[in-house]
């Protein structure tokens, strides 16, 4: 009886630890059960969208930036295909696939070391940085054997992507390359700043001119693709896209903008010839009805095709070198970065400016003999002229006429600065393509502030003749020029015609805007117009020697003295040049019915009349020609390049 009893006691013992075991594993069940509910139901979207993270990627897909064209439809900025080897530093083995990549593209130990920092700096970064799995640039523009060996070890090499990328391709090298600009890879600073907008590393922007400016047309948008990391093609890569990529699985890339330019890349050519023998300077051709820009030409140029980076970074590298270390700066832009003394072909403005006030009478005459003596001091002329009225005085440049001008307080220096401004010279033209220097019209009040101990009444007779502190920009003085020529319209600078896409059609055109209309004497101003045609036409003209048989155009000639301040680091053998003066020539053509506007500045090229008057007859004369011969412009759209390709 006891034994039966103490045996249902350890049974009962038993049957009660058994309950809580039961209950522990339901409870563990539950949980699990919980645990599954909760990833299977609650957060299936969230764990689905994750695992397809680790196994889906997006490849970004290049666009083609928009393509840019002359006046005429001539190609003046387009891409050529090219490819560009590029690792994404999350998904990349380091120690594996690594070494396989530099082997397989030829890196050498010291370029090696340079891009393992990079991806190595990026793989570093903390948490889920998107920067990780994004693609970097490795390489850009690779041959095509390092393109097959790359695609014969593609299952090799995870994390490494060859894309066919567009490199930009400039046609005509060097002629115009200020006003088109060049491209730059963006550095981290610039990429730090314009990540929003979906740059990253590696990638080109618009470093100056068009292609800067007009940056955020040209670029395009980049598209993308998804593809599953890591699997072969087959049935197998097919099956599980058709499982694991959502809809849409490719977004087609945006290509840019195509831009038409009021650019004539003949003209230029024309002015390329015309200035072949010149060593240094500028030229701006605009059309006096409209204020488009015909021509922007600043010697010497760079090729924008070497520095954009086509020949390497290295070969880049070295031409930024010897672009920065030359004396004759061919970086800057001679247009519309640097301001010169105007010298002589200011004294139009200076003679409508003695007409308004009734300063001077245009038939009273002035003794000039060779120079002026105002004060204590003797101001020379360009010759002894002896009886010369206003028409005479502006034919032969004679310096004493326009120096008794401004005698004794007759015009003061503040009429010419406002005679000046109103033809938009010593202020900036908001043209936006490159620095624009602003250039000055001295007033006295700069003059008093400058010189602390008084103003001088020298410095009225040297802004008369265009010295002494005044200083204009090419385009500043074409623009003034193309003023006189159709009355008195200032135009805004326009280099831009139209943005269009791809296709040609048309989405935006710009007209042309004025900036002001000068108040002129229309007598005043008809006698300044007849002066500018009789320096071109007539015996005692300056420009008369020099001009071309046949070539009709009015005009004005300028030799500016230079500064020789800042003349100790030159080469002493190649001192001469920096001293000497620069040579103007500014005017229009035809002289009746003027259509185009001209300024020619020859850097240290002597006298206007000898110098810059032969350039500027040669460049009439070809766009004469180009006018009488050309048909009709086409607005058919040329192919770029890379639209096959892609």
């Amino acid at each position: 009886m006891m034994n039966i009893q103490l045996q249902r006691s350890d049974v009962g013992e038993f049957r009660r630890r058994y309950r809580w075991m039961v209950l522990a594993v339901i409870a563990a069940f539950l949980v699990i059960l919980g645990r599954l509910v909760q990833l299977q139901l609650l957060e299936y979207d969230v764990h689905r969208a994750q695992a397809r993270r680790n196994i889906v990627r997006e490849i970004s897909l290049a666009t083609r930036r928009g393509v840019l064209r002359d006046a005429r439809g001539a190609v003046l900025a387009s891409n050529r295909p090219s490819y560009n080897v590029y690792v994404v530093p999350g998904l990349i083995d380091m120690k594996k696939t690594w070494p396989r990549v530099m082997q397989l593209m030829g890196i050498d130990p010291a370029e090696r070391a340079i891009l393992e920092k990079k991806v190595l700096a990026i793989r570093d970064r903390p948490g889920d940085d998107k920067r990780k799995l994004q693609q970097l640039a490795l390489k850009v523009d690779v041959n095509r054997d390092v393109v097959a060996r790359l695609e014969t070890h593609e299952s090799e090499l995870a994390g490494v992507d060859v894309a066919s990328v567009p490199v930009r391709y400039y046609p005509h090298g060097a002629l115009g390359a200020h006003v088109i600009g060049y491209m730059r890879e963006l550095d981290q600073e610039m990429l730090t700043r314009l990540e929003s907008l979906d740059y990253r590393s590696g990638d080109r922007i618009g470093a100056t001119g068009v292609e800067r400016r007009w940056e955020s047309y040209l670029r395009g948008r980049r598209g993308w693709r998804k593809v599953i990391h890591g699997l072969k093609r087959g049935r197998d890569r097919e099956r599980l896209e058709a499982r694991y990529l959502d809809e849409p699985r490719r977004m087609a890339p945006v290509p840019g903008r195509d831009i038409s330019l009021t650019i004539d890349v003949e003209l230029e050519k024309a002015i390329d010839r015309a200035m072949r023998n010149q060593l240094a300077g500028a030229v701006v051709v605009v059309d006096v009805r409209t204020g488009r820009i015909l021509a922007a030409y600043s010697k010497p140029s760079f090729d924008p095709d070497l520095i954009s980076g086509g020949g390497g970074l290295e070969a880049a590298r070295d031409a930024f070198k010897r672009l920065f270390s030359d004396p004759l700066k061919p970086m800057l832009d001679k247009t519309m970065s640097a301001a010169y003394p105007p010298g002589s072909t200011f004294k139009p403005f200076t003679s409508l400016a003695a007409l308004d006030e009734g300063i001077i009478n245009p038939a009273s005459r002035v003794d000039c003999r060779g120079g002026y003596e105002y004060g204590k001091r003797y101001f020379r002329c360009t010759g002894v002229h002896r009886q010369v009225n206003l028409h005479e005085a502006i034919v032969q440049s004679c310096n004493t006429y326009f120096y008794d001008i401004g005698a004794n307080e007759r015009m003061q220096i503040d009429m010419l600065a406002q005679i000046g401004m109103d033809f938009g010279l010593g202020m900036k033209t908001g043209i936006g393509l490159n620095p624009e220097a602003r250039g000055r019209m001295p007033t006295r009040s700069w003059y008093t502030r400058r010189y602390k101990d008084a103003f001088r009444g020298g410095f009225t007779l040297l802004a008369a003749i265009g010295q002494g502190a005044a200083t204009v920009t090419v385009l500043q003085l074409a623009f003034a020029y193309a003023a006189l020529a159709n009355g008195g319209t200032l135009y805004q600078p326009q280099v831009v015609r139209s943005i269009e896409t791809s296709d040609g059609t048309i989405v935006q055109e710009f007209p042309p805007r004025v900036r002001r209309v000068v108040d002129l004497n229309r007598e005043h101003l008809a006698m300044v117009q007849s002066a500018l045609h009789g320096a071109v036409t007539e015996k005692k003209g300056t420009a008369y020697a020099q001009a071309i048989t046949g070539v009709d155009m009015a005009g004005k000639t300028g030799t500016a003295q230079v500064s020789h301040v800042g003349l100790r680091n030159v080469d002493p053998d190649n001192i001469w040049y920096f001293n000497r003066d620069h040579a103007w020539f500014a005017g229009y053509a035809p002289a009746e019915n003027p259509e185009m506007a001209i300024v020619v500045l020859i850097e240290h090229g002597g006298g206007g009349g000898k110098n810059a008057v032969p350039v500027a007859s040669r460049i009439v004369r070809d766009w004469q020609k180009l006018r009488s011969t050309r048909a009709p412009v086409s607005r058919e759209p040329q192919r770029d390049e890379t639209e096959e390709a892609e």
